[in-house]
């Protein structure tokens, strides 16, 4: 019976879904893909990040009605590859996956995928915002960064952060590193979705009562769409696929904005591969 009433609450938020228009086109018009959108609180600036060969973070401020053009975060470029940024819902600090080293001096966060080596590993670090300015990057415990390939952070009211990395197999899952008495504990993977299949990129609702996220699509595996599902005191409810934003795409890197709206990643309407940015109004 409850397990229906979370499904039903899970259908009410699909239905409640418009179709997704293009997020600041005129500024993000350029080859790169974008994705990550982080805004503050009162939705006046947006950290995002542009990938094609490297990845960079970027930051833009909206004025008299529009987005100014990007420029390369403070905190971001210098070689390294910055991505995944998300903001913490009171904007007092910003949390991105990162590839920089570990240790001051330290190597480059790299994989091994095949006996080749790859720059595109990541940890979490934090920097600090006061205002228009930002501190200096900070990598989070090993209580979080557990893994040379965590990314897609999202933060919670609480301080909890979920993120991604993948299993023993290399299937990535969602995981929660509850954040009390002033320390990350342990992450634990959560119970959601089918547990032979991959989940990607969280995005979590301030007060953790539902999560967005990418995950196979049941009638054609091979592609990831996106889900939400519910949070009850007994766990998580079945995720439910959101087909009006989904449409015949492969939306994916779902984040929730201060405006009520979800932003995500796709390159519905385009030829060559490319993402940009997309949103529409979510109201779960």
């Amino acid at each position: 019976m409850l397990d229906g009433m979370i499904v039903s609450l899970a259908l009410a938020a699909v239905a409640s879904l418009a179709a997704p228009t293009p997020f600041a086109p005129d500024i993000l018009a350029g080859p790169g893909s974008v994705s990550s959108p982080a805004f503050t609180p009162d939705g006046k600036t947006v950290v995002f990040d542009i990938s094609n060969r490297d990845s960079t973070l970027y930051i833009s401020h909206r004025a008299n009605g529009s987005w100014t053009a990007p420029v390369v975060a403070p905190f971001s470029g210098g070689g390294y590859l910055d991505h995944d940024a998300t903001m913490a819902p009171d904007g007092s600090y910003l949390v991105f996956v990162s590839n920089r080293p570990a240790t001051p001096g330290g190597p480059l966060v790299t994989v091994t995928h095949n006996g080749k080596v790859s720059p595109w590993g990541g940890n979490l670090w934090r920097v600090d915002r006061h205002g228009d300015s930002w501190g200096a990057p900070v990598r989070l415990p090993d209580a979080v960064n557990a893994n040379i390939q965590t990314y897609a952070p999202s933060i919670a009211a609480d301080c909890s952060i979920y993120f991604i990395h993948p299993d023993d197999a290399g299937a990535f899952h969602i995981y929660r590193s509850t954040y009390r008495n002033g320390a990350y504990l342990s992450a634990e993977r959560l119970n959601i979705g089918a547990r032979d299949a991959h989940e990607m990129d969280p995005a979590i609702a301030p007060d953790q009562s539902f999560i967005v996220f990418d995950a196979p699509d049941p009638k054609h595996p091979d592609n990831d769409i996106l889900f939400v599902a519910r949070r009850s005191a007994t766990g998580w409810s079945a995720p439910v696929a959101l087909d009006a934003i989904n449409g015949d795409d492969q939306p994916w890197g779902a984040h929730l904005g201060p405006d009520g709206r979800l932003y995500f990643s796709s390159s519905r309407g385009r030829t060559d591969n490319v993402a940009k940015l997309w949103s529409a109004p979510f109201a779960p």
